[in-house]
């Protein structure tokens, strides 16, 4: 039997995600590495740079997601792909090459430029799946850059440990060399240009029919990706903390901030068929909640076991978030527009990891560790109270009027 072409385009966009959200977060535990062997000794500075580099290229990348977002309604979404792919391969391989630091944030810099292989993805996915399939499709897809973002860190750690820093930088250029191939080997796309002159942003978000349901949407993306990433820089000091002992703290954090993004690999694509059937605004709205309830208890653990269980648990909520935004995206934006819209959202979910890395830390600085659970808890929940009347209360109407 023939693979349908929608889901041969799905595998390999998934497993391009992925990669492309390992070689964006897999430099976090490297970093500090990599940048006292190029000759900084001085802690603060390491730390100092650290940070700089790390979170430069997610604010580089929202500045550009739309721009390559427009470029992909321009000239297709394939060669979007395949210009992403190349580019990262190239850049990624280069850092291993770097003999200063600023020679590798410059790179760090330039890989935020380039990179848009998500917002062509999702893009080419909603565009090119039939409707019986997207829910399904897009949720499945959305497993992939947050396992990969999640995954990222302990895949780096652990490459760097075992094969050495600057092996981090080869191996994840000759993914991306991989993800090459297979897109121009098997990504398959029916792409017409509807606009002969390029809009301007402006002209973009006037033809935008629904502009306050979208400005939701983006925000929800946005809280979503700033709880997911609230507790990357606490989560080592939190396992710390909890341990009784100081052996395998580094693997233990590890798991820890992995279980959510394995939790999410399994949830997405079944709560993306859910949302098919009953209405994707409402798996948002419950998911929302129920996110925002587990953050809770994962203040008042007493093991690192504790912790993990819960974190796993807060992945199966968020698997109903992100596709559920994406379905709600595709459902209210007309095609023409599609892959600057969803540009528009993968710049705030770009931000929302800066984001959620630089609360974090504030809050644990301010308060305490635990703190960061109650604070990203009541971001969520009061972001289920907007969606509540901003997004269900206004769809669910729609759908009743319309006798679904």
């Amino acid at each position: 039997m023939v693979m349908p072409v929608w889901k041969r385009n799905l595998i390999v966009c998934w497993f391009g995600m992925f990669v492309t959200g390992v070689g964006m977060s897999q430099i976090a535990p490297v970093l500090p590495l990599y940048i006292r062997q190029l000759g900084v000794e001085h802690a603060g500075s390491v730390a100092q740079l650290s940070g700089f580099a790390f979170g430069i290229t997610y604010i580089i990348s929202a500045i550009f997601s739309p721009v390559w977002g427009m470029a992909a309604d321009k000239v297709g979404r394939k060669t979007m792909l395949l210009r992403t792919s190349l580019g990262m391969a190239l850049v990624i391989g280069c850092m291993g090459f770097a003999h200063h630091v600023y020679t590798l944030i410059i790179l760090r810099l330039l890989q935020g430029a380039i990179t848009g292989y998500g917002t062509a993805c999702t893009t080419l996915i909603a565009t090119q799946t039939d409707k019986e399939n997207a829910g399904y499709a897009l949720g499945t897809l959305s497993t992939a850059n947050i396992a990969g973002s999640l995954l990222g860190p302990t895949i780096g750690g652990f490459t760097a440990e075992n094969l050495g820093v600057q092996n981090t930088f080869f191996v994840t250029g000759a993914l991306m060399l991989v993800v090459f191939a297979l897109t121009l080997a098997f990504v398959k796309e029916s792409f017409t240009r509807e606009h002969t002159k390029t809009l301007r942003m402006k002209d973009v978000w006037d033809s935008v029919p629904q502009k306050s349901l979208t400005l939701t949407l983006f925000v929800t993306f946005f809280i979503l990706t700033v709880a997911l990433y609230s507790i990357e820089p606490i989560m080592t000091v939190y396992v710390t903390e909890l341990s009784r002992t100081a052996s395998h703290v580094a693997l233990i954090s590890g798991l820890t901030f992995s279980a959510s993004g394995l939790a999410n690999i399994v949830a997405a694509p079944r709560l993306g068929r859910l949302s098919d059937r009953i209405g994707a605004h409402k798996v948002i709205l419950f998911a929302l909640i129920a996110a925002g309830l587990i953050f809770i208890p994962q203040a008042f653990v007493r093991s690192p076991w504790e912790l993990m269980g819960l974190r796993f648990m807060l992945g199966l909520a968020a698997g109903g978030l992100v596709p559920s935004v994406s379905i709600l995206v595709k459902k209210i934006t007309p095609q023409a527009l599609t892959g600057r819209v969803f540009g528009l959202n993968m710049s705030a979910g770009y931000l929302g990891v800066f984001g959620g890395s630089v609360l974090g830390g504030q809050v644990a600085a301010a308060f305490g560790t635990r703190y960061v659970f109650i604070v990203t808890s009541g971001l969520l929940l009061m972001n289920a109270i907007w969606v509540y009347f901003k997004v269900y209360r206004k769809l669910n109407a729609t759908r009743l009027a319309a006798g679904e």
